[in-house]
């Protein structure tokens, strides 16, 4: 079990990362960030992550009937340079919270990238 800066640091690791944020989806509060923001402000990203975050948990289109866990796991958008992938987290509070990886696509492995993020989010201690 890691904590949010061991979390974020790690996942600086995955070819092709150029930044991550924890974000609080009932807020839109960026709980910690590394590298670059998005557009260079992790805030600004981190609040519109959340609009897109809260579209897919809120949404019972997504829901799939035979879980019984988290309504998504994450969700991913591809840009013309970029891959952004989101990564729901259990939370032990009364709100949620995501990773939010930015990829640069010439030199990421989205798949890869997926799993390491899955097991960075499985490991991560929240409080």
């Amino acid at each position: 079990m890691t904590g949010i800066d061991e979390c974020l640091v790690e996942a600086m690791t995955i070819p092709g990362a150029l930044g991550v944020s924890l974000v609080d989806w009932t807020s839109g509060l960026t709980l910690g960030a590394v590298g670059d923001g998005p557009s260079g402000d992790h805030d600004a990203g981190a609040a519109d992550a959340t609009d897109l975050a809260r579209a897919v948990v809120q949404n019972p289109s997504f829901v799939d009937p035979d879980s019984t866990g988290t309504l998504a796991e994450d969700v991913i958008v591809t840009s013309p340079g970029r891959y952004h992938l989101l990564r729901f987290v259990e939370a032990g509070f009364e709100s949620g919270a995501f990773l939010y990886l930015r990829l640069d696509r010439g030199s990421a492995n989205l798949a890869m990238a997926r799993l390491r993020l899955r097991n960075l989010a499985e490991q991560l201690v929240l409080i």
